[in-house]
């Protein structure tokens, strides 16, 4: 195994911008101390592949709806490397709980991003018996892995990042 990542917290006040932008609440929301119970993600066992990732709040999702939720972590990856964001299986199988992109992709040169290269993660519940999903603020509710990856021999990308979220077009 490679040691070639390391997460980390946003700032705090990225984190709460990010927060009142994607759920629309004003700034009382500071007041809840969210910031302070994020935590890193981490792997369930020596033999996991994925390092799981922890709601900062909890969560009241109805069938059909959506949500970005701001996770409050960015990551530091060393160059060829890319983390990849999937549902959690138990939340995937009961709720057909799926990332709104499919697959969650974030480049080694996203923590420069505008936004601290803050993972944002938009989830849909797509309950087929209609239930709503609640989740309490330190559950696990998707897994992160990383892959390494190859670029062709003549690749010429040289454009330096500068947003965030779904930026590079």
């Amino acid at each position: 195994m490679h040691r070639m990542a390391r997460f980390e917290k946003v700032s705090e006040e990225q984190f709460y911008a990010d927060l009142e932008k994607q759920s629309g609440l004003c700034e009382s929301v500071r007041d809840l101390q969210i910031y302070e119970q994020i935590q890193l993600p981490r792997r369930a066992t020596a033999g996991s592949a994925g390092y799981d990732f922890f709601l900062p709040m909890d969560l009241c999702l109805r069938p059909q709806e959506s949500v970005r939720i701001p996770s409050g972590i960015r990551c530091h990856m060393q160059p060829g490397w890319v983390l990849t964001l999937y549902p959690r299986s138990s939340l995937g199988c009961r709720y057909h709980l799926q990332l709104d992109n499919t697959v969650g992709v974030i480049d080694a040169d996203y923590v420069q991003a505008k936004n601290e290269g803050h993972i944002l993660i938009q989830i849909t519940n797509h309950s087929p018996k209609g239930e709503t999903l609640r989740l309490s603020q330190g559950s696990a509710f998707v897994q992160g892995v990383f892959l390494s990856f190859g670029i062709t021999e003549d690749d010429a990308a040289s454009d330096p990042r500068s947003g965030g979220f779904g930026s590079t077009g």
